[in-house]
């Protein structure tokens, strides 16, 4: 919690002040008590009651005059808002090893699946674009809010060879440059980038996570397949492991998070996190009609209290 008039907080001062003098009353009174009366007559001085009622409607009071003084000092909170706009391009890796069959049916089509379903969850004024990358780069669907073709681009995929994640950034990046709001401002973005292999060929994803941070555009990265993944090509066996560790630190370095994935369920369960997500913002809300409302609830409970048990305000 911050506070907009953080001097404003001296108020609870004084009330931490009544607090010790209500403290040190009570314990006075009851020295006086057990001093003066005789103890065949400390019953009728001290009848037996329930001692919480005595002091319930005081520590009421206490808790509302300091939701008081937070009130004064304006408290903000950190409140989660969805943003209306936004520039998702989603990138998946169309590379040859994407046939491994350790996901069922296989990486490709568990992926192009989980891909659509993603697309289809995020807010409809998005706007969704769709990139492939193996030995080169395909933009099959360029940023626009039209889901539903974003979603059929994706049975336009066909495997190629070499791996290039680096130029699968990079040409993310140009789909998000020059997309602008109603009033002309930057919409924020996000790249979502599934592979199963390392870079083998283009620009490193050094220089691209530099380009990605240098515009802040965040990438987060989906390590998808298995160590034991293996290719059947030409009669021959090929394994094709995962390299986690490299995209980790591609999604590291620009401020997005890695994610893995062995089955299509878990990819399924990747997207899902990164959907609610990326589609939200973090940003302060001041919360000082709430506190004021709730100082004012304690103080009427508080006299409410009071008037029913000692038939007083307080």
């Amino acid at each position: 919690m911050t506070f907009l008039f953080p001097w404003g907080l001296l108020v609870l001062v004084p009330v931490a002040a009544l607090a010790v003098m209500y403290l040190v009353m009570l314990r006075r009174r009851q020295r006086y008590v057990v001093r003066f009366a005789s103890l065949p007559l400390l019953d009728k001085v001290m009848p037996e009651r329930p001692q919480w009622r005595r002091h319930l409607p005081a520590a009421l009071l206490l808790v509302a005059l300091a939701l008081t003084g937070l009130a004064v000092a304006r408290p903000e909170l950190p409140v989660r808002v969805p943003y209306e706009r936004a520039t998702i391009v989603v990138a998946i890796d169309t590379s040859e090893s994407m046939r491994a069959r350790d996901v069922d049916p296989d990486r490709m089509t568990a992926a192009l699946d989980a891909a659509g379903d993603f697309i289809e969850h995020l807010p409809d004024t998005f706007n969704v674009g769709v990139v492939t990358f193996a030995g080169s780069t395909t933009v099959i669907h360029p940023p626009d809010t039209d889901h539903p073709a974003a979603r059929r681009s994706l049975s336009m995929v066909s495997t190629e060879a070499r791996t290039a994640i680096g130029e699968g950034v990079i040409t993310s990046l140009d789909q998000i440059r020059g997309i602008v709001g109603p009033g002309q401002e930057q919409l924020p973005a996000h790249i979502v980038l599934l592979s199963d292999g390392s870079n083998t060929t283009g620009r490193s994803p050094t220089l691209a996570a530099e380009m990605a941070a240098d515009a802040g555009v965040p990438v987060s990265t989906i390590a998808y397949g298995s160590d034991s993944g293996t290719l059947y090509s030409a009669g021959y066996s090929i394994p094709v492991p995962v390299d986690a560790a490299a995209l980790a630190d591609l999604s590291e370095a620009t401020g997005g998070r890695p994610y893995e994935a062995e089955s299509s369920n878990e990819l399924q369960d990747v997207y899902r996190e990164i959907g609610s997500s990326i589609g939200w913002r973090t940003e302060q809300r001041e919360v000082t009609p709430f506190v004021a409302g709730l100082a004012l609830l304690f103080g009427v409970i508080a006299a409410a209290f009071s008037l029913r048990w000692f038939s007083r305000m307080i």
